[in-house]
């Protein structure tokens, strides 16, 4: 049987998405192999999420530690190393393999150099825009742009409004964007030259009584739902969904007219409205949910062909395909750091999507020049804090990075510096996924702490806590995180702990996962006695103590020289040979 290349591409694609297509990846033999695409389909959709105001380029180590349970066992993201590049049929040592998985990455990071970099996305961007034809492309940005860095945090995310209208971003929707305050979020709104949009954010009833804005009163959205975009000859409709769960996760205080939420059941009637009202050629949906739950939406919502989906920092290199009432949906995550860009080809028929070509391809800085005028536009954003960014704190012993489900170096570093700067017998730090990696024997700078801990909400606390109240925080996170159910998954990681360990059954029931909690001595923490505890970026009220940067900062100067040999991870029970996991 003879194949077209328009036939080859479709079954390339659906191969590719059930991980059917050994050596893939295998042919790409440098990092500039991967951007040579050429054109397929009749509408090119760019996308970009979680770039956490990086407007430079970093290193970035993808995860060794990625559990999924249940469904998701085995399924994507939840595949690290190995099992993610046999996943995909990716061969060992190519740039791929490098990009998507934490294999040797030290080494691999020095033969293939940093990532990301916004000028250097930049080209990317407008070299897959004018090969394509700019009027037939999309970009999509899936929200977590404006928090991340020193810079963003003083510019109050405006740094990250101006580089994205540059970028040529058409439409996003967000998520740490809220942890400004509700006028700050607004203000930069009205300097957005695209579309923000989002199904699931409305103003609460008593706020419009008095007198809070709303995209629609009738309906109570706070910002546009979805939009119309002509692309090329086409109409593809962009639904937003911002993150569910931000009032719970990021304190409420700073958008108290706001409610949030999943929103299922509003997402199916407003798929159906804009199907049979706007008659699109597509439907597509910027999310901000994390993976497991847009592969459940995908289940329970039809009528949306691909979900460009963000929150959990996956990059997953192939949309995994969800079938439903209706047909199927498409299921991307694009990571994060500005560390890859989504690509996908898109035929249109019938008003839904025939045919598809999707690669996530890596943004190697050294591959990709930097484009002039965004490397112009950073330089003046960071010129009035060079001085403090490049303040030199310590030099690293060994790799630092933030990704994983329980722990990573830096993390521990955060803890440790939080314990002996407090003199407290256990430190917490949330399980944030954004924050750089550091290469054995660079300079930690100022820029790289405020990379893993600047948002606005940094304060440090120390207070005392009993045995069980420290068990409830760990539990009630492990819930989050490992509950079967997506819909109750809120992202992140496990908190992590600093003088701490303990035992976990993933699998096992809310309340019941955490046992043999241990000080660091080795004696049993007493569920009744109390201990001294500290911690920072507390959700609730306000704490008392100074930003957690200066505490790390100290910390980093008094070593000098940082080495985290020995991660603080839990004992783990009822793992098996979970694909997700991989501590060698």
């Amino acid at each position: 049987m003879n194949l077209s290349r328009r036939e080859f591409l479709r079954i390339l694609g659906f191969a590719g998405a059930a991980g059917l297509l050994p050596g893939l990846a295998s042919a790409a033999g440098s990092p500039s192999d991967l951007y040579d695409l050429g054109q397929s389909g009749d509408i090119r959709l760019l996308h970009i999420t979680d770039t956490h105001a990086q407007l430079m380029p970093i290193y970035y180590r993808e995860p060794s530690l990625n559990l999924g349970l249940g469904q998701a066992f085995g399924r994507p993201p939840h595949l690290v190393t190995e099992s993610l590049l046999k996943y995909y049929g990716i061969a060992p040592g190519t740039p791929l393999a490098h990009a998507y998985t934490a294999i040797n990455y030290a080494e691999a990071a020095q033969r293939f150099g940093k990532v990301g970099g916004f000028a250097h996305l930049k080209t990317l961007v407008d070299r897959m825009r004018s090969e394509y034809g700019s009027d037939k492309t999309l970009l999509l940005d899936g929200g977590d742009t404006w928090q991340g860095s020193g810079t963003a945090f003083w510019n109050r995310g405006m740094d990250m409004v101006e580089a994205c209208n540059l970028l040529g971003v058409d439409v996003m929707t967000g998520h740490w964007e809220f942890t400004y305050l509700e006028e700050e979020v607004l203000k930069n709104l009205a300097a957005f030259k695209g579309d923000f949009v989002a199904q699931n954010i409305k103003v609460k009833e008593d706020a419009l009584f008095n007198g809070a804005k709303a995209f629609d009163e009738n309906s109570g959205h706070a910002f546009r739902p979805y939009v119309v975009k002509a692309v090329g000859k086409h109409r593809v409709a962009v639904i937003g969904q911002a993150f569910p769960y931000t009032p719970i996760a990021n304190p409420a205080r700073f958008i108290p007219n706001w409610t949030f939420g999943i929103n299922a059941s509003d997402m199916q009637q407003l798929v159906d409205t804009v199907r049979s009202k706007e008659k699109p050629d597509a439907v597509v949906l910027i999310s901000h949910n994390g993976m497991d739950v847009d592969v459940k939406l995908a289940q329970v919502v039809s009528g949306i062909d691909v979900i460009f989906g963000g929150h959990t920092h996956d990059g997953v290199p192939q949309p995994f395909v969800v079938q439903n009432a209706k047909g199927r949906t498409l299921v991307t995550n694009a990571g994060s750091n500005g560390k890859f860009l989504g690509v996908i080809d898109l035929k249109l028929g019938n008003g839904g999507v025939k045919e598809y070509n999707y690669k996530l391809l890596p943004v190697f800085s050294n591959e990709l020049p930097a484009h002039n005028g965004m490397q112009a536009l950073i330089d003046k954003t960071r010129a009035p804090y060079l001085d403090k960014l490049n303040e030199p704190l310590a030099v690293a012993g060994s790799l630092l990075y933030r990704r994983g489900n329980f722990d990573g170096p830096f993390d521990q570093i955060i803890c440790n510096a939080l314990r002996q700067q407090n003199d407290a017998q256990i430190s917490l730090s949330p399980g944030f996924r954004w924050g750089t990696s550091i290469l054995p024997g660079q300079t930690i700078t100022m820029e790289h702490v405020l990379d893993q801990t600047c948002m606005t909400y940094p304060e440090t606390y120390v207070r005392d806590m009993t045995g069980q109240q420290i068990k409830d925080i760990l539990e009630d996170v492990a819930d989050n995180l490992f509950n079967l159910d997506p819909f109750y998954q809120q992202g992140g990681d496990m908190v992590r702990t600093g003088g701490l360990s303990y035992r976990i059954d993933p699998m096992a029931s809310m309340g019941k996962r955490i046992d043999n909690m241990r000080l660091e001595n080795g004696k049993v923490v007493d569920a009744s006695q109390k201990y001294r505890v500290a911690g920072w970026a507390t959700v609730g009220a306000k704490s008392p103590g100074e930003p957690v940067w200066d505490t790390v900062a100290a910390y980093l100067k008094d070593k000098k020289v940082v080495e985290v040999k020995k991660l603080n991870q839990p004992e783990f029970k009822n793992m098996g040979s979970n694909p997700g996991i991989d501590l060698t």
